[in-house]
């Protein structure tokens, strides 16, 4: 079975953890040999799953480039993410970041932990030798046995800019994504979200591919406005999704009419999408309708939905969608692939 995955950061992160460990689970119960078993840290072929990987939370700091959920998956995937905060890596240390606050250059609310900063070193030099982010993505995998194979959504610099309802105190109507999200945490009301050179954006190679050969696209529990709503919008992406012959199953980032994690709902607000598991599914649309999903998948706190969204032309199910472990989100991507699985029945 080849997988397809649209993922951001650290929703996407956990998702795509489980959908290895499901993958892991499901090749060991189905070991051919008698008496065979299969490690339990093999990871998954590399071209079994693909995942893109949305870059418009990117951004240039102190003079080098961040892809922030693009590393979010490399470090969580390869094992070496701080998994109390979620992102960054583990046993960090930010002396850099403090000798950057002294000269004054970056923003003192955005730290960069040291071993961070060695990778956005490393892929600030790359561009400069003239790599493309995919050709730089590839280098990056190589550190590390992943399991799965990382696709930035494109090439072209996308960085989401936000409209805000009233000015700043410095007059500013409009803040990078980064500095509304992490410095204001959304508490600026928010008009409209822009991602600059979108129009002009094409996939990066093997994008559309991966989307066009899957057997199965899976819509991670990302932010559906800036996360995959930017790779969506990318030119060429929301129509190789209605034109695959993959079942397109999404899941739901909302549970019990409450975000999983982050401030999804204010980027929902903007767009006037209720944050509800119902109102995001009908967002991004049934395929039969022009839409971009065949499925969806809601917690079992959402279960009422189903028939409601059945009737809309969706196939849905309802499954516990907490992801607190790894048992747990193994959990929802063998969910996800069950309700991929009854589509094509």
């Amino acid at each position: 079975m080849r997988i397809t995955v649209l993922a951001g950061g650290v929703g996407g992160s956990r998702f795509v953890r489980g959908l290895r460990e499901e993958l892991r689970r499901r090749a060991a119960r189905a070991e051919p040999l008698p008496g065979a078993s299969v490690p339990p840290d093999r990871p998954t072929p590399d071209d079994q799953v693909s995942v893109v990987v949305n870059t418009g939370d990117d951004v240039w700091l102190a003079g080098v480039r961040l892809m922030p959920d693009f590393d979010s998956l490399l470090y969580a995937l390869a094992g070496v993410n701080d998994a109390e905060r979620g992102w960054g890596r583990a046993g960090e240390s930010e002396r850099v970041a403090a000798e950057l606050r002294e000269w004054g250059v970056g923003w003192p609310w955005f730290t960069l932990g040291d071993l961070d900063l060695g990778t956005h070193l490393a892929r600030t030099s790359w561009l400069r030798e003239g790599l493309s982010p995919s050709e730089i993505g590839e280098r990056l995998q190589r550190r590390w046995p992943l399991g799965v194979h990382l696709l930035p959504a494109t090439d072209t610099e996308v960085d989401t800019w936000v409209e805000i309802a009233e000015p700043t105190d410095d007059g500013r109507r409009e803040l990078h994504f980064q500095e509304w999200w992490t410095r204001h945490r959304a508490s600026l009301p928010a008009s409209a979200f822009r991602q600059r050179n979108i129009t002009e954006a094409r996939p990066a190679p093997g994008v559309v591919e991966a989307i066009a050969g899957a057997d199965v696209v899976l819509l991670a529990p990302s932010n559906p406005v800036v996360s995959i709503g930017t790779i969506t919008a990318i030119p060429g992406i929301a129509e190789a999704l209605r034109a695959t012959a993959a079942r397109v199953v999404g899941v739901s980032p909302i549970i019990g009419g409450k975000v999983v994690r982050g401030m999804a709902d204010a980027c929902l607000a903007a767009i006037g999408v209720e944050t509800d598991a119902a109102a995001v599914a009908r967002h991004y649309g049934a395929r039969s309708s022009g839409g971009l999903i065949d499925g969806w998948l809601v917690d079992d706190a959402d279960a009422a939905a189903v028939p409601a969204l059945e009737a809309s032309g969706l196939r849905a199910h309802a499954a516990p969608l907490w992801m607190r472990d790894p048992d747990t989100s193994a959990a929802v991507a063998g969910a996800a692939l069950d309700l991929a699985s009854a589509l094509h029945s």
